[in-house]
Order: C-alpha cells, then sequence, then structure tokens
C-alpha cells in the first residue's frame, strides 16, 4: 500500500504539534490551574500557528503568505468544533480524565484537519500552474 509523502509528513507534523499543544495544555490546565477548555483553546491556537508554518514549509512546501495565515485559522474551525465538542462529551458525558480527553479529541479530528488545511495552503499554486 502506497502512502504519498505528503501524508507522511502531515503525520509526522501532526505528532509534533500534538505534543506542542499538548504540553502547552498540560501547563495551562495543571500548572496554572486553568479551565480545561480554557487550557484546551489557548493551547490551540498557539500550536495552530506553529502548524501553519510546519505544514507550509515541510508537509505541502509552500511558501507561507499572510493570506494564507489569515485563511488557515478558517480551516480550523472545523478542528477545534470536533476536538471541543469531543473533549466537553468525553469529560462530561463520558467522564474520563481531563489530561487524556485533549489526545483522544485531536485523533478524532485529524482527517478533517489533513484535507481542509490542503485546501487552504495548497490552492494557490494549483491555480498558477
Amino acid at each position: 500500500m502506497f502512502i504519498p509523502h505528503e501524508v507522511i509528513r502531515f503525520i509526522i507534523v501532526g505528532f509534533m504539534n500534538t505534543f506542542n499543544y499538548y504540553v502547552l495544555y498540560l501547563l495551562f490546565f495543571h500548572l496554572f490551574g486553568w479551565h480545561y477548555m480554557v487550557s484546551h483553546v489557548l493551547a490551540f491556537i498557539i500550536s495552530m500557528i506553529g502548524s501553519f508554518f510546519m505544514n507550509s514549509y515541510f508537509t505541502y512546501k509552500t511558501k507561507p503568505t499572510w493570506k494564507k495565515f489569515f485563511q488557515f485559522p478558517l480551516t480550523y474551525v472545523v478542528n477545534i468544533t470536533v476536538t471541543s465538542t469531543a473533549i466537553f462529551l468525553l469529560v462530561e458525558v463520558m467522564k474520563l480524565n481531563e489530561t487524556i480527553s485533549p489526545l483522544l479529541a485531536s485523533v478524532i479530528a485529524i482527517p478533517f484537519t489533513f484535507i481542509i488545511s490542503k485546501k487552504i495552503l495548497v490552492k494557490d499554486e494549483t491555480k498558477t500552474s
């Protein structure tokens, strides 16, 4: 089974981004004592900025622009909706631990993030080619 290099790079960046997000989440939640959802949203925003640059340079090998930078968060509306809903359901409904739930929610959001981020980051080059 052949997996395109782009998908492999996306997975690598995804692991790095998830690690960054999770470290920030744990810092905000455990060290600062902030509510799990506040910790999630703040860690998400910070890691999204890193994700933009990692996906631009490494995954899709495209030049980051201000236009793409400001469009990129729009693609994460789906991601933050999926992860926030999943975290809420995992913590409040399924009574799972607030420390583990963000990791599970991140896995659920991976396919959505790949498709949407590729549309934003690669679309300009396909029009000019």
